[in-house]
């Protein structure tokens, strides 16, 4: 099979470019809230609550379909080492897009803070009222932020190595792409 003619499942690629979003967004976000003790916070703090929870829902739903239709194979001639941190980074991503919404609905939960989705829908809490949970969860979810967000960076780092350098498809798969040239017949020319 030609690599190049792989792609990603299209519910996996749509997952993947609209969870992108999600996270990026999710990640300054966090970073407006905590760096900012205007107005701003609590719509940031409300904005932050409802997306952490979609992100759960659809990191579930991704987990889900990949363990339902593998991704297409990396190309044969990858080093063994880049294809283990290929892999390696994949299952950690899922693993910080679960563990923190995770982390932060235990967290506020621990504070004694409601998680209010919208004005009428409250999740329950998942942790018990206390102070020392809360300072260490909050540490946890700050840790988990910068490394989702060193993973990303990582990410998206390997997608243009494999895109611009080895141009072996990897970057083509999770992409929608027209036909390769090569793929479409020539124009018919016409004789004078």
């Amino acid at each position: 099979m030609n690599r190049d003619t792989e792609l990603f499942w299209w519910p996996a690629r749509v997952l993947h470019w609209l969870m992108a979003a999600m996270v990026l967004t999710m990640l300054f976000v966090g970073v407006g809230m905590v760096a900012s003790v205007s107005a701003r916070h609590s719509w940031l703090l409300a904005l932050h609550k409802p997306l952490g929870a979609a992100i759960l829902v659809l990191a579930t739903l991704r987990l889900i379909l990949r363990l339902w239709r593998a991704p297409p194979p990396l190309p044969a001639d990858l080093p063994a080492l880049q294809r283990i941190a290929a892999q390696t980074s994949h299952w950690l991503l899922y693993a910080l897009m679960l563990a923190l919404p995770l982390v932060g609905w235990a967290m506020l939960s621990a504070g004694g803070y409601p998680v209010m989705l919208s004005d009428s829908l409250r999740l329950p809490a998942i942790a018990p009222f206390d102070a020392d949970w809360f300072a260490r969860l909050r540490w946890l979810h700050r840790v988990l932020a910068y490394s989702l967000f060193g993973l990303i960076l990582m990410h998206g780092t390997a997608a243009l190595y494999h895109g611009l350098i080895r141009r072996d498809g990897v970057l083509r798969s999770m992409l929608w792409r027209r036909r390769a040239a090569a793929e479409t017949p020539p124009p018919s020319q016409a004789t004078d």
